[in-house]
């Protein structure tokens, strides 16, 4: 990403880059390299542990000012606050599950995490695990606290692990990481205090277990306001039935029924500020669902459907100071609607 005049959002900024102690940690020696190439100023962090799979010495050769790994070294008596209150953003890559665990327990028995404890600079936070790990409910419950205190997530991909493993918890490529942080870095705050909702997608009301009833709707126009939502400063929360990859900073909700939807919606709907119904809501679900699959050798089905529920219908009974704001696909009639 590039401002006017060709100039990336990170020349001049200060940007902590914190290492943890994982495989993918020689991929920050990239991260940097690409920071400084942009005209950040870098100062790394490492854990004690990182320093078995990467050398403080490449960092340094790369990065604005020598890598720091400790508390107690250099003759600067205070290193942490330092750093914590010149950074304009921290950003942590790869944030192991041991960093992630310790970060929202508020641990500071390090350098880095001390650090983070020192600044009111956003955070970028890059897991990189197996997928055991990513997937185990401390490391998602830990994922959940940092997003509900403003910490920016670049999810992992899936791919090639360490040991040869194929799977999701693989570092997210540098230039996801790099985006992530200029779009943090370039964020207007017009938005800046509202929390917004958005549904996106298309609902999914089984008729078996493997088939239902669904509509075309790809989501791409409720991830588009979320992501200028998020942009321009609002906290803000996707609840969407859609895989489309979301920039780091949004909370997603994934859901499959109208009836998830409107769950997610209401539990949000207190403290929302606007709620964007981007989804492409069923309109009738089937009033049974078959246990088991429909043989075709069983004759034409009869299949019975019921009214979903209204859910904008619904808000707007409810809403006290939120602005609503629904879409309908129509084929008919479309200046009526």
């Amino acid at each position: 990403m590039l401002e006017a005049g060709g100039i990336s959002p990170l020349a001049g900024r200060r940007i902590v880059l914190g290492v943890s102690a994982g495989i993918a940690a020689y991929k920050a020696v990239e991260i940097c390299r690409r920071m400084v190439d942009a005209g950040a100023f870098v100062s790394p962090v490492l854990t004690e542990d990182a320093l078995r799979f990467v050398g403080a010495v490449t960092f340094s050769a790369l990065a604005s000012e020598p890598a720091r790994t400790s508390l107690h070294e250099g003759g600067e008596t205070i290193p942490h606050t330092r750093l914590g209150q010149s950074a304009d953003l921290i950003v942590i890559a790869p944030a192991t599950a041991n960093i992630l665990a310790k970060q929202a327990a508020g641990l500071a028995d390090d350098l880095l995490t001390a650090t983070l404890l020192a600044t009111r600079a956003p955070v970028l936070v890059a897991p990189a695990m197996h997928t055991e790990m990513w997937e185990h409910p401390s490391v998602q419950e830990n994922l959940a606290t940092l997003r509900r205190r403003g910490v920016f997530v670049c999810e992992p991909e899936s791919g090639r692990l360490a040991g040869g493993d194929e799977g999701e918890g693989r570092l997210a490529d540098p230039s996801r990481i790099i985006a992530a942080a200029e779009e943090i870095l370039s964020r207007g705050h017009d938005l800046s205090g509202l929390r917004i909702v958005v549904t996106a997608g298309g609902t999914r009301e089984a008729i078996d277990p493997v088939r239902f009833i669904g509509n075309r709707s790809s989501g791409k126009m409720g991830h588009a306001i979320a992501q200028v939502a998020s942009a321009r400063g609002a906290a803000v929360t996707l609840i969407t039935t859609s895989s489309i990859p979301v920039v780091a900073g949004i909370e997603v909700v994934s859901v499959t029924t109208a009836e998830e939807m409107r769950l997610a919606v209401d539990e949000r709907f207190s403290e929302a500020s606007v709620v964007v119904m981007a989804a492409a809501v069923a309109d009738f679900r089937p009033k049974v669902v078959a246990p088991e699959k429909i043989k075709k050798h069983s004759g034409s089905p009869e299949i019975i459907l019921e009214p979903t529920p209204d859910i904008l219908s619904g808000l707007g009974a409810r809403k006290t100071h939120q602005i609503l704001v629904g879409f309908a696909a129509e084929t008919e009639n479309l200046e009526e609607y």
